[in-house]
């Protein structure tokens, strides 16, 4: 019995080795009556059902235990993880199986959804307050210095530009309605849009994307606050607010300079420029220039806050986020500008009609 043990040990090893028929971590129970040797082979008699699977190619290890509940030997088959090969994946593949959005697409995409996320939580009320006054404080009292002194010599530039040509023609008294046209719709929003993506939208997209990579932002959540209402609301109602508020100022003290300017240098009075600016200006130019400075600060806000938030790869990663922050910013700015300059200011105008 020992001698036939053995040998069904040798032959039922070479065969599992080869076909892997058998299910590894089961048991085979051999009845020498129900086998026959034929030239050489084992045949089995009697009413086994073979079922192939496709399993790894892998060593497996054979057991013969003498105690049965009929009396018969057992082979106790056991899977070894040497040698193993990953199995074959019978799942078709489909079109998109292997495809993954861009990561400009989802970051797209989280830009509008933060919006959406904004939008519903102030109407909500769902603002926190005190970190709101923070940023508020933040974008508009702390940027002033550099917006002022932005705009002023932008706008005696232009006034260079401006009373030179308009002098040989005679027209003096339309140079304050020309500065003062070019100020309200376009000059005051765009530059103090730009300097508040510079200094404030990279502050922004850092801080966010620093406390992404740090993990912080998770332990908001552990601790019961929802970043967006904590970290992002709070931000854009500051931008909001602040940055046509800094429009106006921008616009003031470019006029100032221009009209200073052109009385020191060309000397066309100070007054003649003032009047010529008042019969030139309607409301809706004031209007339209603190519309376009708000959808300015949304858009940077928006973007630099979702941009902070879907940061990856650490301290590089903040670095990129940062830059292309400030990037996409300066691009939607100019855009969404065209956009509303397009939709506020349609047909022949006829501001200047007075000022000739």
């Amino acid at each position: 019995m020992c001698n036939l043990a053995l040998l069904w040990l040798s032959l039922m090893e070479e065969s599992i080795q080869r076909s892997g028929f058998v299910k590894p971590g089961g048991r085979l129970k051999l009845n020498p009556s129900n086998s026959t040797r034929v030239a050489g082979k084992l045949v089995f008699k009697g009413g086994f059902q073979t079922r192939k699977r496709l399993l790894p190619l892998q060593g497996t290890r054979l057991f013969v235990t003498p105690e049965s509940d009929d009396g018969h030997p057992c082979i106790a088959v056991s899977e070894e993880s040497t040698n193993s090969k990953p199995a074959l994946s019978l799942e078709p593949e489909t079109l998109f199986s292997k495809w993954s959005p861009p990561r400009y697409l989802w970051r797209g995409l989280t830009v509008l959804i933060l919006t959406g996320q904004v939008i519903i939580r102030t109407l909500k009320g769902k603002v926190h307050w005190k970190n709101t006054l923070q940023q508020l404080e933040r974008v508009g009292p702390k940027s002033v210095g550099v917006c002022l002194l932005t705009s002023a010599f932008v706008g005696m530039a232009f006034t260079i530009q401006f009373v030179r040509e308009f002098t040989r023609l005679g027209l003096n008294r339309s140079v304050g309605g020309v500065l003062a046209l070019a100020f309200s719709r376009e000059l005051s929003p765009v530059i103090t849009a730009i300097v508040v993506a510079g200094r404030i939208g990279s502050a922004f997209a850092a801080e966010l994307g620093t406390m992404q990579v740090s993990e912080q932002t998770d332990t908001l959540r552990v601790l019961g606050a929802d970043p967006v209402d904590y970290l992002v609301t709070p931000r854009v109602i500051a931008s909001c607010i602040a940055v046509p508020i800094l429009t106006l100022m921008c616009f003031t003290v470019g006029l100032a300079s221009s009209a200073l300017l052109a009385d020191g240098v060309y000397g066309i009075s100070i007054n003649i420029i003032l009047d010529s600016a008042q019969r030139a200006l309607r409301p809706w130019d004031i209007i339209s220039a603190l519309i376009k400075s708000q959808v300015f600060g949304l858009i940077i806000s928006v973007v630099s806050c979702a941009w902070g938030v879907t940061t990856l790869g650490g301290a590089k990663g903040v670095g990129e986020s940062t830059t292309s922050a400030v990037v996409l910013s300066l691009v939607g700015i100019f855009i969404a500008d065209f956009a509303l300059s397009c939709l506020f200011f349609q047909g022949a105008g006829d501001s200047l009609k007075n000022c000739v």
